[in-house]
């Protein structure tokens, strides 16, 4: 199956692009060619400066099994597993350095690295009948990749759990521990992910690239450092047009007149 086969991209006029990881049969699993096909959208999602928020889903019953075990235990070497997990890494990280929110809308399953996408998209909407689990430990191999984004979500005892028990938390418990941000009715799902997607549209484009870039920058500084960076993120926001009509639009009791790109 070739990238576009394997990944669907649709957009709407506001600059929402879906992502559709679309090996049905598979459970989304990721092959190293959905591994592949995901990082050449993401690429071009990074590209577009016209692109506002993107939604990452999967197609048929799931959102994503994991890693594709078939395919790992057809070819058993050090060097291609590194490989392997290299190339996972760096599509998790650029999930995280896309200047757009990226909202996983999941459904079905999300296990293992499929449970790890969750964690490293900025916000997640899940179907109240999905479940999620970093279930590695049950054929013998600690989810290690996944530990990584999940303990950054969800407590550290919770997260410790998931991992030495395999077992599967559902849509409620996800949402109470942290790894989702709404749980809607299956038939409601891809319009609570709507509903989220419009709320950051309707933001100004560059404050939002800037405060998602500081929000993880300033996750891993020591408190006096992330104050400084934050507190120069916040003057250099400031002096944008945005915030300057925002704060202007505020002080006249009125609806600020942002540019659609800005």
């Amino acid at each position: 199956m070739d990238g576009e086969a394997l990944v669907k991209t649709g957009r709407d006029e506001r600059g929402v692009v879906t992502l559709t990881m679309d090996r049905p049969a598979a459970f989304n699993a990721l092959s190293e060619g959905m591994l592949e096909a995901l990082q050449a959208a993401l690429d071009r999602v990074a590209a577009d400066t016209t692109a506002r928020v993107v939604v990452i889903a999967g197609a048929g019953k799931a959102f994503c099994a994991g890693h594709d075990l078939k395919e790992m235990r057809a070819a058993p070497s050090l060097d291609h597993y590194q490989r392997l997990f290299a190339q996972c890494t760096r599509l998790m990280l650029t999930v995280q350095k896309l200047p757009q929110p990226v909202i996983a809308r999941v459904h079905g399953i999300a296990t293992a690295a499929g449970c790890q996408l969750v964690a490293m998209c900025d916000l997640a909407v899940a179907a109240r009948d999905a479940r999620f689990a970093v279930s590695g430990i049950n054929v013998g191999l600690f989810c290690s990749t996944p530990s990584v984004a999940l303990s950054r979500n969800v407590p550290r005892k919770a997260a410790f759990e998931m991992l030495v028990t395999g077992d599967f938390i559902s849509a409620d418990e996800a949402l109470a521990k942290g790894l989702v941000n709404r749980v809607a009715a299956p038939e409601a799902l891809d319009a609570e992910v709507e509903k989220l997607a419009a709320a950051i549209v309707a933001k100004p484009a560059a404050a939002v690239a800037m405060g998602k870039q500081l929000f993880y920058r300033q996750l891993e500084q020591p408190i006096a450092a992330a104050y400084e960076d934050a507190g120069r993120t916040m003057a250099c926001n400031m002096m944008d047009d945005c915030a300057l009509e925002g704060v202007q639009a505020f002080i006249d009791k009125r609806p600020p007149s942002w540019k659609r790109t800005a």
